[in-house]
């Protein structure tokens, strides 16, 4: 879709029946009434072409650069993917993941979060942490409806914030897509 330049008259004396911005009133009217009238049309053919979604029965697919709630990708031996390098935790403007890390003895990963809270209370939903994880462990996800009575259910904890990984297939190729990866960063054993 391209767009039209209009030129904003911004020195320009206006005349008495612009003044009254009649004219404009008028053209908003018409534009609306178009509209109403199109919608109106398109409903009694039975072919409405409004976007309406009866929800909560049917949900919004949202596109796939839709940042939501930042949920922890789960492994298949249902472990985080998260070394608990606290990145993601350095990268969020309003302080809102805390986490714990631990050690873990002969094992592939030497780090992993043993507490991961996040307050979505306090969440911006602004995708720095996302940016910030190198083991792509913590995306954003598609949940947007997150809400409670009071503050203290509003803090999640490692458990609930898990979500396997193939559940966030759409926005881990998304991601790969925008930083031209080809498949997952693997976490190398140390000796």
């Amino acid at each position: 879709m391209t767009a039209r330049v209009v030129k904003v008259k911004r020195h320009e004396k206006l005349g008495w029946l612009e003044r009254l911005y009649v004219p404009m009133i008028v053209k908003g009217l018409w534009v609306t009434s178009r509209y109403f009238f199109k919608n109106l049309g398109g409903y009694l053919r039975g072919n409405p072409q409004t976007f309406v979604v009866q929800w909560p029965e049917e949900q919004v697919d949202y596109p796939d650069a839709f940042r939501g709630m930042p949920v922890l990708v789960q492994l298949d031996n249902g472990q985080p993917r998260c070394v608990a390098c606290g990145l993601c935790e350095f990268a969020c403007p309003t302080d809102c993941i805390s986490i714990v890390p631990g050690e873990l003895e002969g094992a592939g990963i030497e780090r992993y979060p043993e507490a991961f809270d996040i307050d979505m209370s306090r969440c911006m939903f602004c995708g720095l942490c996302e940016e910030a994880c190198p083991e792509e462990a913590i995306v954003m996800s598609r949940n947007v409806e997150v809400a409670a009575f009071d503050r203290a259910t509003m803090v999640f904890d490692k458990d609930a914030l898990m979500v396997p990984e193939p559940l966030l297939k759409r926005r881990l190729e998304f991601l790969r897509g925008e930083y031209d990866r080809e498949h997952a960063p693997v976490a190398k054993a140390r000796d």
